[in-house]
């Protein structure tokens, strides 16, 4: 390499070596993307799939510069841009056809021409191409098997092939006109709903999360939760919960959020004396739960709200109980193991003072009271992200320029023309920085929507999501809890190949109309217990993708700290179950059986966290471990008889252990 030519540059989204002129590419495209998406937010709404074909084209375009063909870790080559450009030019075709010819397709809707059909396969072999990059092999080959599925038939494509479905899978089939229309042409494939929210409400909220980020949100959110814990028993580990639930809220990856907020709190919790394992652990189950916090709970609220037809405020107010309910679990399970293994707090000198830490950074505080403020006024939520990403931008320069023009001479720093220069020149490279990383961070979450697309395009033209209802209703012979179950491990293998968001789109397809037609399970619960039984495959092994984040972090066996974050985590099989047995929380109902619902649940929870440590208050025998199980399953049981005697058995457990540890205490001479 001589001394003209400009050095390779690892890039963050998708960790490939890049050069900087694909850099300069991907900057272009990303910024565009989220003036396109704020434009069409707050101030020119677009039509249904001119947003939405747009918003595809430049993501896959972004997909294809970030994510090279070959993998992150070798050159494209030759042979790599020439199949980048092939691909470049499929984006383009996919967009644009649509966005030119949208009057004339829909004059012909259901007779397509052959250009119609060609730019269809263009479009789909594209869109999976550019999730194989983005996302990863599993959602592209769930999408294959799907688009097979739909010719195997006797009408179909694939006559030979349906006569090895048995008989409860058989259809007739389908021609290449006529899935190839289902896909591209209608909305109820790539352009369906999935996508609709991505472009849309996600995208946006990405964004919003992006600048909290850029701006200084994340050291922010997490120094207060220090301030707030660091001085109890094990209080890294409480700040991670706490500081993970307000990082993963607005981030929308439990990853991202291990790898934010865990480079601070798990080197703290293995200097406290957590093991590194129950570090990387604690923050996995931790970040995960940032899925499920409102105000934004990553990308699900937004779905569950266009899927139940729910507004998005009462997604958020029913799912702040649940999530409470959550955390708590995880805070006790935390607090247990402080208390097991003798731990104390850390010295008020190495944290941070709360006056401080709200002096620095309350201005980050407003855009959330802004969101929440215009949800609680009924505004749309995609225009309520607009302007909390206007009100991010606002509030940091005008801080920035009061702290420029009137401290910062007070410090001998005088206002100059070269320096007011510098400044102006460092909040724009800030502002291109989070548009740019606000597009980044939506590339996986879109091209996901974009395939899930697919999926529910095929399942609405072939009928399969009925007959897996039946097939559902078989198996568990009509056994609620083992539906559930069976719902669950669902849930664990299409998580081991599949984001969250796309794990939930599949399943609520599949199973959401066996739960509430033959189960009688309300719309509204169907809908978060998928959603939150999707959020399980970050911390289950084999593969927990959050658990390995965290193991990479602490220095420990990803298989350990992978089983440490499940049993962390349990809180995500518990609770649905809760939701489903008593509907009141959810749904509605008196006050005091809300009241004590939420009681009983958040005792037998810590209960749960105790019997799984084998600690409550002193060392538990295995004997009163078993009746503390008994006593949860009797508490979730959906009757009032046995959640009474399920609380007073656990109520007798924790007294018995209390006066235990008391007897303990004064048998120490002193």
């Amino acid at each position: 390499m001589n001394e003209s030519t400009p050095p390779p540059v690892i890039m963050p989204g998708g960790n490939a070596i890049q050069p900087r002129i694909v850099l300069w590419c991907i900057t272009i495209v990303a910024v565009g993307l989220s003036l396109f998406q704020l434009y069409s937010a707050g101030i020119q709404p677009l039509g249904l799939f001119y947003q939405r074909s747009i918003h595809l084209a430049l993501i896959m375009l972004l997909a294809f510069l970030m994510f090279p063909a070959f993998g992150p870790h070798r050159k494209r080559g030759v042979l790599g841009w020439g199949i980048d450009f092939i691909f470049f030019a499929g984006a383009l075709i996919t967009g644009g056809y649509l966005v030119l010819n949208l009057d004339a397709i829909f004059s012909r809707a259901g007779f397509w021409n052959e250009t119609d059909i060609l730019v269809a396969c263009i479009a789909t072999v594209t869109v999976l191409e550019a999730s194989r990059r983005a996302v990863g092999l599993g959602m592209t080959i769930i999408g294959l098997l799907a688009i097979i599925y739909a010719f195997a038939g006797p009408r179909g494509e694939l006559p030979w092939l349906g006569e090895w479905m048995p008989g409860i899978l058989a259809h007739r089939g389908y021609s290449l006109d006529r899935v190839a229309g289902q896909l591209y042409l209608g909305q109820e494939g790539i352009f369906g709903l999935p996508l609709g929210v991505a472009a849309t409400y996600i995208f946006i909220f990405v964004l919003f999360g992006a600048f909290l980020e850029s701006t200084g949100a994340g050291k922010f959110f997490i120094d207060m939760a220090y301030a707030a814990t660091g001085r109890q028993r094990g209080g890294p580990a409480k700040a991670a919960v706490l500081a993970s639930a307000g990082m993963g809220s607005i981030s929308g990856s439990a990853i991202a959020n291990v790898v934010t907020t865990g480079a601070f709190t798990i080197p703290l919790m293995k200097k406290l004396g957590y093991k590194p394992k129950q570090a990387g652990g604690i923050e996995a189950a931790a970040s995960t739960g940032g899925q499920i916090m409102p105000p934004l709970m990553g990308a699900g609220a937004f779905l569950i709200a266009e899927y139940t037809n729910t507004p998005y405020l009462e997604i958020v107010k029913i799912s702040i109980l649940p999530a409470i309910m959550y955390f708590a679990t995880v805070y006790l399970f935390v607090h247990i193991i402080a208390l097991k293994q003798g731990m104390q707090g850390m010295p008020k000198s190495e944290l941070p003072q709360m006056r401080q830490v709200m002096k620095d950074g309350w201005h980050f505080l407003l855009p959330l009271a802004v969101l929440v403020w215009l949800l609680a006024m009924s505004m749309s939520p995609m225009r309520v992200g607009y302007y909390a990403v206007v009100t991010m931008i606002a509030v940091a320069v005008i801080r920035y320029a009061l702290w420029y023009f009137f401290v910062a001479p007070k410090q001998g720093q005088p206002v100059t023309l070269e320096r007011t220069r510098g400044v102006l020149w460092a909040g724009l490279v800030k502002l291109v920085q989070g548009l740019e990383l606000g597009a980044r961070n939506a590339v996986a979450v879109s091209m996901a929507c974009a395939v899930a697309g697919i999926i529910v395009g095929v399942v609405g033209l072939t009928g399969l999501g009925l007959k897996f209802s039946s097939m559902m209703l078989a198996f568990s012979g009509g056994n609620l809890v083992l539906a559930l179950v069976m719902v669950l491990l669902a849930s664990l293998i299409l998580g081991m190949g599949l984001p969250v968001t796309a794990s939930y789109i599949v399943l609520i397809v599949l199973v959401g109309p066996a739960l509430t037609a033959e189960f009688g399970v309300p719309l509204l619960i169907a809908h978060l217990v998928v959603f939150w039984y999707s959020q399980d495959s970050n911390v289950t092994p084999p593969i927990a993708l959050a658990g390995f984040a965290g193991a990479a972090i602490a220095g420990s066996k990803p298989m350990e700290t992978g089983v440490q974050a499940w049993k962390f985590a349990k809180g995500l099989y518990l609770i649905p179950l809760f939701m489903v047995f008593n509907p009141e929380i959810i749904v509605g109902g008196p006050v005091p059986v809300v009241i004590w619902n939420g009681v009983i649940a958040i005792l037998a929870l810590g209960a749960f966290a105790a019997s799984l440590e084998g600690y409550l208050f002193t060392r538990m025998s295995w004997l009163p471990r078993l009746a503390i199980g008994g006593a949860i399953f009797a508490v979730f049981y959906p009757s009032l008889w046995t959640e009474v005697v399920g609380v007073v058995v656990m109520s007798v457990v924790i007294a018995a252990n209390w006066q235990a540890s008391r007897r303990e205490v004064l048998s120490v001479p002193s």
